[in-house]
């Protein structure tokens, strides 16, 4: 049992509101699907398409709650008929019951639940995994480092982890209102009536509350009472800007492999004046993404893949023909029939809208991105239509480089080694 006061809090939090808000029912209807633990991420960003979808991958999450996270990667496994095991980890007993509901309405047999928090992890000795996923949990633990090298400690040799971490300018006017709930509904209060409170502020919260202009919230807005208390009487939240989790991430011994998606923490993709592009080019990457969420302003979360620091760096390569592109969540001819005529793909991401220009051949070759056939066939059908080589070995290097940077176009994992 947690001995911290607000440790005690939060456990009682999500007895009372597991979240996010889940019905098993729902199940039949749809997947939640979302980043970070998308299998075809894991595959990508993690292993850099180089780990054989055949060898068996084991898959922790760490604070897993109502199950989204540890439900879609394990039916993503189920499907696509790769061997392992996912391991739901949380405290809450509301949350698990919820979460083992949701695993049993899908028949998922590679998935298992365990309680206990993340910071036991050596006492629960469940050994080493190959991928974990810590998300919406570092921010509210009373020592994030701690928390996170917990986790690095039971990573395996070659695997890696994906984070998710509130951002503070996309959350402008939460913490106001946080604030204004302390004084409102005091954190000893029982959480049905911390909750009624809050209800109550939210129908008569004056226009000029931040948090009234700020639309990028809709998730925990929208999610009824679990949603409203996460975001507005959490005990214990904290807000993480890029450098912040960077030497987050460092201090655990990890490195960061990737900000999802890339191209939104680009200053260059949205601000086309040249001077301010010199200055930018100067600028280190992470230095880059914190620009980029500075001016934005709408990033309310960060998500990040990372690995150990003492594991080599590995790229997946685009250069290689074996090599077989996949579109994540996403119809490569629909997409090739959707382009607009000038080649530029409009993006939208919490409302920065971006265009994204596209090679020439970018039709031809999203048309054959079906997760089959490779980057070496996938040139040998345009060749035979006419296309010359250099062509499509130029368009296809400047098409995945665009598309990887919105995390859109990946490349699978290897069927083996």
């Amino acid at each position: 049992m947690p001995t911290d006061p607000t440790d005690a809090l939060l456990a009682a939090q999500y007895e009372a509101f597991p979240y996010p808000a889940r019905d098993p029912r729902d199940e039949a209807k749809r997947l939640v699907v979302g980043s970070p633990s998308h299998l075809r991420e894991i595959d990508h960003w993690v292993f850099a398409a180089r780990r054989p979808a055949s060898r068996p991958l084991r898959a922790l999450f760490a604070g897993g709650g109502t199950g989204d996270g540890a439900i879609m990667l394990a039916q993503q496994m189920a499907w696509a008929g790769r061997p392992g095991e996912v391991v739901w980890l949380d405290r809450s007993a509301a949350a698990r019951r919820i979460a083992e509901a949701r695993a049993a309405a899908r028949g998922l047999s590679n998935l298992r639940f365990v309680e206990g928090s993340l910071l036991d992890l050596p006492a629960l000795g469940l050994g080493a995994f190959d991928y974990i996923d810590c998300c919406g949990v570092l921010h509210h633990l009373p020592d994030p480092e701690a928390g996170l090298a917990a986790l690095a400690a039971a990573l395996a040799p070659g695997g890696g982890i994906g984070l998710m971490v509130y951002a503070p300018h996309g959350r402008t006017g939460v913490y106001m209102l946080q604030d204004a709930l302390r004084l409102l509904a005091p954190p000893e209060q029982p959480p049905a009536q911390r909750i009624e409170t809050a209800r109550r502020l939210w129908r008569h919260l004056p226009e000029t509350a931040w948090l009234r202009k700020n639309p990028w919230l809709t998730d925990h807005l929208s999610g009824g009472d679990a949603g409203l208390y996460d975001l507005l009487l959490n005990p214990r939240d904290r807000a993480f800007t890029v450098p912040a989790l960077h030497a987050l991430i460092g201090r655990a011994g990890l490195r960061l492999v990737t900000l999802v998606e890339p191209l939104r923490y680009d200053p260059e993709a949205y601000l086309p004046d040249p001077r301010l592009r010199a200055r930018i080019a100067s600028l280190s990457p992470v230095e880059r993404a914190a620009l980029a969420e500075a001016i934005t302003g709408n990033m309310g979360i960060h998500v990040a893949y990372c690995a150990r620091a003492a594991d080599p760096p590995a790229a997946p390569d685009w250069e290689d023909p074996e090599a077989v592109p996949v579109l994540r969540e996403l119809d490569g001819a629909a997409l090739a029939r959707g382009l607009p005529a000038d080649d530029a793909l409009p993006v939208v991401w919490d409302g920065l809208r971006v265009t994204v220009p596209l090679p020439r051949l970018a039709r031809a070759i999203l048309a054959r991105v079906d997760g089959r056939q490779s980057i070496g066939a996938i040139g040998d059908a345009l060749a035979a239509n006419g296309v010359a080589r250099e062509a499509f070995a130029r368009d296809f290097a400047a098409l995945a480089r665009q598309m990887e940077r919105m995390n859109r176009m990946l490349l699978a994992a290897p069927a083996a080694a």
